[in-house]
């Protein structure tokens, strides 16, 4: 299992305040039949929340590494992924 982000449990609780319920940590989505995403690639997770029937998730990143422009390139690898399965699962 891939290690939470450091920030994970504070952006979680601060979720929860403003009323938000954890539904899932961390969100798994099967995109096709036969494929899966976890929404926890390399070292974060994600966290799927509802509030009056209104859905989110959430990837928190604390870009702390030594290369903030890599960070910021695999976190736009990762959202490209997560929009490629959210539009697989609605056709």
């Amino acid at each position: 299992m891939s290690a939470k982000d450091k920030f994970h449990e504070t952006v979680k609780n601060a979720l929860q305040k403003d009323g938000w319920t954890i539904t899932d940590d961390p969100l798994k989505i099967r995109v096709t039949a036969t494929s899966k995403l976890y929404i926890d690639l390399g070292a974060e997770k994600i966290i799927a929340a509802n509030r009056n029937g209104e859905k989110i998730a959430v990837e928190v990143k604390s870009f702390l590494g030594a290369s903030t422009m890599t960070e910021f390139h695999v976190a736009i690898g990762q959202y490209t992924n997560y929009r490629y399965a959210r539009l697989r699962l609605t056709i």
